[in-house]
């Protein structure tokens, strides 16, 4: 669509996580980054998705330390 920009329903086909649910990240401030450029609009940058991703790997279950 826009090369390094992607919409939250391609968001959604490489992380799994629904709109809804990224909706709900974006107003809790968690989740990837995102951009607004217009009031009904909402980005995310392809490598600040994917580094979020990477950001959460674990090695183990439980309690983030």
């Amino acid at each position: 669509m826009l090369g390094d920009y992607m919409q939250p329903a391609e968001v959604e086909e490489i992380t799994g996580i629904s709109i809804g649910a990224l909706a709900q990240l974006r107003y809790h401030g968690a989740g990837p980054r995102f951009y607004k450029p217009t009031p009904r609009t909402v980005l995310y940058r392809r490598d600040e998705v994917l580094a979020w991703i990477e950001a959460s790997a674990r090695t183990k279950t439980g309690a983030i330390a």
